[in-house]
């Protein structure tokens, strides 16, 4: 347990941070199993229309440096790729 003030301050800032680092990992998740139901399904057009969701989310977490810049990179294109191999 923290005993100086401002790692008590520390603890409190770091735990708020905490939800919404899950919260934008976990909007990457279900984004990303949404497209490979929708690709698995053959909905192309759907399919379509949810890339630029995956990728609002996967900026999102790169901005806040939840991920690197390569794997933020790499999760856009397995994404465009998965789209592009079913055409």
């Amino acid at each position: 347990m923290p005993i100086t003030k401002s790692a008590k301050k520390a603890m409190r800032a770091s735990r708020r941070k905490k939800v919404f680092n899950l919260r934008r990992k976990k909007a990457i998740r279900e984004e990303w199993k949404e497209l490979k139901t929708l690709v698995t399904q053959g909905a192309m057009k759907e399919a379509l229309k949810h890339l630029p969701e995956i990728y609002q989310a996967i900026d999102k977490a790169l901005k806040r440096g939840l991920i690197k810049p390569s794997a933020a990179a790499r999760r856009k294109s397995q994404a465009a790729r998965s789209l592009n191999k079913k055409k």
